[in-house]
């Protein structure tokens, strides 16, 4: 038996999954003929309340196309430092927008109205032209932390006083709306557009999605053309998302509570010097080993458990639904030897 808390985007299809993959009703997308991936954009734009979706590869080409959406070249975006369009797109932000980045320090990749107020640059020919403030929900580098609804609200007060796009980076939105008790509602009436992931949390192969007006998303999907992301008959992927939408999300609770119990024999170890807040399904600890993490992945990969090294004394590890409560037990009886 092996373990993998590597990442959320390890899961296998789950049989009911399959079976709604190989039924799939299908046809060339580009055309606009598949019928499972109109189904599919029309039950998650409708789900946040918003006007039209579009199905992409990936969750990084639905922020990148958002971006370019957004923004004009030698625009400037601003977002967390550990924001994942900064950290881990690429450098696409400048490589496919044009655009540069005001990088902030926040909270866990948390940022403030405060903060964004603070950074919009002044109507200046010198300077670059503000137009975009990012969030990401959850913050993977923040371990899974959530935003305060609050907080959010006054962030796009002060994008709505400032005429600036409102984009939420929602690879594991739903883990933040289970651990919050929030609706996907409340996020469509608030952003601009949103991404949203289903192959991480909610156990697809394949695929993410963009939420917008029906403006934004026909611009946005001849834009995914450019980036060679027009598919065929992908509806056979889509139905996956479907599947995941009707049966995935009340779910994440077990993979919460599953974090909660590895987080908290992990606080108790000597060899731990923080534990990040745990609020949903990632684990993040730092080594009183300022460069041990690598040898302690190491360890743990000798028991069959996969984890991930984000920094040199940094450990990573997510919970997803193929982690069953004996690989929790395992994983917790490995640590309590170590």
């Amino acid at each position: 038996m092996t373990v993998d808390y590597r990442s959320d985007t390890v899961t296998k299809p789950t049989a009911g999954m399959l079976e709604a993959m190989m039924n799939a009703p299908v046809g060339d997308d580009v055309f606009g003929e598949d019928t499972s991936i109109n189904n599919l954009e029309k039950k998650a734009a409708d789900l946040f309340g918003m006007e039209a979706g579009l199905f992409c590869p990936s969750g990084t080409m639905t922020n990148q196309i958002a971006i370019k959406c957004h923004t004009q070249p030698g625009d400037e975006v601003i977002c967390d430092y550990d924001a994942h369009i900064y950290q881990y797109e690429g450098g696409g932000i400048a490589f496919n927008a044009g655009a540069s980045v005001r990088l902030l320090s926040g909270d866990r990749g948390r940022i403030t109205a405060a903060q964004v107020q603070a950074a919009i640059n002044p109507e200046d020919v010198h300077r670059a032209n503000t137009s975009l403030v990012c969030l990401e929900n959850t913050s993977n580098r923040g371990g899974g932390s959530c935003y305060d609804w609050n907080d959010i609200l006054s962030i796009r007060e002060v994008c709505v006083q400032h005429d600036l796009a409102f984009h939420l980076d929602g690879a594991r939105l739903f883990n933040a709306l289970v651990a919050k008790n929030e609706t996907p509602l409340q996020y469509g009436q608030t952003f601009d557009s949103i991404s949203i992931c289903l192959s991480k949390s909610l156990g697809c192969p394949v695929g993410s999605l963009l939420l917008g007006t029906a403006s934004f998303i026909k611009k946005a999907r001849r834009i995914r053309k450019v980036f060679g992301g027009g598919m065929r008959q992908a509806g056979f992927l889509a139905a996956a998302g479907i599947y995941a939408l009707d049966n995935h999300i009340e779910r994440l609770q077990q993979d919460h509570d599953h974090a909660q119990q590895i987080a908290q024999t992990i606080s108790s170890k000597s060899f731990v010097a923080k534990l990040l807040p745990v609020e949903t399904n990632i684990i993040i600890f730092e080594l009183h080993d300022s460069s041990g993490a690598p040898a302690f992945v190491a360890r743990l990969k000798e028991h069959n458990i996969l984890a991930y090294a984000i920094a040199p004394n940094r450990v990573r590890l997510v919970v997803h639904l193929d982690i069953t409560p004996s690989m929790v037990a395992h994983t917790i009886d490995v640590l309590n030897k170590l």
